[in-house]
Parts: structure tokens; C-alpha cells; sequence
């Protein structure tokens, strides 16, 4: 059924709006994924925290104008389904790998990080990259070691002596 222009308004303002918050952008050809499988990708989708749709490519340019996801416009081709990460950069391309593994009809046409348009072949680098847990640990481990290192090395000078004065001590009882 064909969307009236009230309809596809709507569309592109929602899409709109969503983008302008949105994080990373992924791009996907979903031609030949059953329906099923789409359903449990919504799904996870859901879960994840990505916004998952599919629009028409005349929409979906509409849609991203004005936004730093406008460098994807080239490709909107063929039958295309948009996710955004809304929380986290790298949770679409995460999710999206996920499902291509499952499914060989399923391909990655591109990615958005940031205002940069970057191939398919960057989906593993942006799916690598830490969630947001991750990257306060590893903000907080980083934190933590110098001051670790000083209590350490402050520590060793008094057991240094301690082991110096014992090893005195075995040797004046070896002696004797």
C-alpha cells in the first residue's frame, strides 16, 4: 500500500529526528532475508538499544539531510534498512555482523561514524569498539595504575630494608 504524503512526511521527520541524535548509521541490503528473520532482528534491535527501519531510498535522503549522516545519501540503493545506535557507536554494527553471519543474503553497503562515510569493511572496526562499561573500565584501569605503581614503589623501600636486615641476620647466625 502506498504512502500518502502525509504519511511519508511523517516518515522522514521521525527518521529526521532520530538521525540527528544518532550516534553511528549502518546502511544494509536486505534482499532475500525472510520475514522471520527480520522479525527476530527487530527484535535484537530493540534490545540493543538501535533504532531498525526500512525505508525508500527517495525517503531515506530526505530523512538524513541536515544531519551528519547526510555523507550516506550514494547508498540508498535497492531495497536498503537503516540502523541507528542510539546509546552506544558501535551497537548497530555489533548487532548487524551478528545477524550477516547467520545470513549470506544480507549485506552491509555502508557505515556512518561521525559525519564520515566509511565501506562495509569497516564494520568490524566500528563493531570492536568498546560499549560504554567497557571503555570506563579501561578509562578507570588507566587511572588507577599510576597511583598503583607509586604505593607499590613507595611499599618496596621499607621491604627492602626488612629483607636486608633479615639477610644480616641469617648470616651473623650462620657465623655463629
Amino acid at each position: 500500500m502506498a504512502l500518502r504524503l502525509e504519511g511519508k512526511q511523517q516518515v522522514v521527520a521521525e527518521v529526521n529526528q532520530i538521525a540527528g541524535s544518532a550516534l553511528s548509521a549502518i546502511v544494509a541490503d536486505y534482499r532475500g532475508v525472510n520475514v522471520s528473520d527480520m522479525t527476530v532482528l527487530r527484535a535484537k534491535a530493540r534490545e540493543a538499544g538501535v533504532y531498525l527501519r526500512v525505508v525508500r531510498n527517495t525517503l531515506a535522503r530526505r530523512a538524513v539531510e541536515g544531519t551528519e549522516f547526510e555523507c550516506m545519501q550514494e547508498a540508498f540503493v535497492g531495497p536498503s534498512v537503516l540502523a541507528f545506535s542510539m546509546e552506544e557507536p558501535g551497537s548497530a554494527a555489533r548487532l548487524l555482523k551478528d545477524f550477516a553471519k547467520g545470513n549470506e543474503h544480507f549485506e552491509v553497503r555502508a557505515l556512518a561514524l561521525g559525519g564520515t562515510l566509511m565501506g562495509a569493511d569497516q564494520l568490524d572496526v566500528l563493531a570492536k569498539l568498546p560499549t560504554r562499561e567497557e571503555a570506563l573500565a579501561l578509562l578507570m584501569q588507566v587511572m588507577q595504575a599510576p597511583i598503583a605503581k607509586l604505593a607499590t614503589t613507595l611499599n618496596e623501600v621499607p621491604a627492602k630494608l626488612v629483607r636486608t636486615v633479615a639477610a644480616v641476620r641469617d648470616q651473623k647466625q650462620e657465623a655463629a
